[in-house]
């Protein structure tokens, strides 16, 4: 392991919550946030290879209730405005005066919202499986995907008591958000297994690890889906309008933004980010034949060039 792999573990009290967040690469090296995705997921070590850290300086925030943050899955003071702020007193803690953004999912809106609200602080964003926090994507993922993994889709129809598919998305968040903890476990456990069944993502669980990790796995997976349901209850407080608007002011202030979206994502469908483009035409983006997880060897390459172009490069070409 080099110098350049050790992460310095950090955290800032904030509204009764505690945000963890880790810095990882060179000292003096390019600033840059990284986004997760969620919302509620917590932030993903396997990120940092997209970056060079003998170059970059990055940052992994675990966003409010997320993650190493405290407490866990708690929603009391915890919507966009707030998280907007965290990154704005991590990036004064750390005394850097602006920083390239990188999200990807809901932390691609996320980033777009940080930028049109501080643009000044950023020197770049880049985005990876736009979601632009509206209802057709809910209902896409809840409802029009179910052929996609039909076996654990009805799962989640009865762990919900759902008896009608249009209103799955609304039974998911409300059972979250009632804190009826057998169910809320159950819920969140089935919903895991449809999500990632219509993702493709192969689960490393087996029947003993179950048993030994169960109440740990129901905790964390509670959590976590307690929160995407109170923000996916509310819109994440943008909705693609306000989205837009953030990106335009973002790009009218100088901000460049550059985005990669798989063709084949089943999460966020190719057409968000057309839609950005065609809103905000200053927005590079790049189609790649892969799906919604930056795990997906051409979408990760496609991300780290990316990257590579917007942050590292141009730092190089400064210097």
């Amino acid at each position: 392991m080099s110098t350049h792999d050790i992460a310095h573990h950090r955290t800032i009290a904030r509204d009764g919550h505690t945000v963890a967040y880790t810095v990882h690469g060179e000292p003096d090296g390019v600033p840059v946030v990284v986004l997760h995705g969620g919302p509620g997921s917590g932030s993903n070590p396997g990120v940092l290879r997209l970056f060079d850290l003998a170059r970059c300086r990055v940052v992994m925030v675990d966003q409010r209730g997320t993650g190493a943050s405290t407490p866990r899955g708690s929603v009391r003071h915890n919507d966009t405005r707030h998280l907007i702020r965290d990154l704005e007193a991590i990036r004064a803690r750390l005394g850097i005066v602006r920083w390239g953004v990188v999200g990807g999912s809901w932390g691609a809106a996320l980033a777009l919202a940080y930028a049109g609200t501080h643009p000044a602080c950023v020197s770049g964003v880049v985005l990876r499986g736009l979601f632009l926090t509206t209802q057709r994507e809910v209902r896409r993922l809840f409802v029009t995907s179910r052929s996609r993994a039909p076996a654990a889709w009805r799962d989640l129809m009865r762990a919900t008591h759902c008896e009608r598919a249009w209103s799955l998305p609304l039974a998911c968040m409300r059972t979250m958000q009632a804190r009826t903890h057998g169910r809320a476990n159950a819920v969140a456990d089935a919903w895991r297994a449809c999500e990632n069944a219509m993702l493709m993502k192969p689960s490393s669980r087996s029947a003993a690890t179950r048993r030994q990790k169960a109440l740990h796995r129901a905790s964390a997976m509670t959590a976590k889906y307690r929160i995407q349901a109170h923000y996916l209850m509310h819109g994440c407080w943008l909705g693609e309008r306000r989205l837009i608007a953030h990106a335009r002011h973002a790009v009218a202030s100088g901000v460049a933004v550059h985005a990669v979206h798989g063709l084949r994502d089943p999460v966020c469908p190719p057409d968000n980010l057309h839609r950005l483009m065609r809103a905000v035409p200053a927005v590079q983006g790049r189609f790649v034949d892969a799906g919604h997880l930056a795990s997906d060897a051409r979408l990760a390459e496609a991300l780290a060039a990316a990257i590579e172009a917007m942050f590292a490069a141009r730092e190089s070409r400064r210097r």
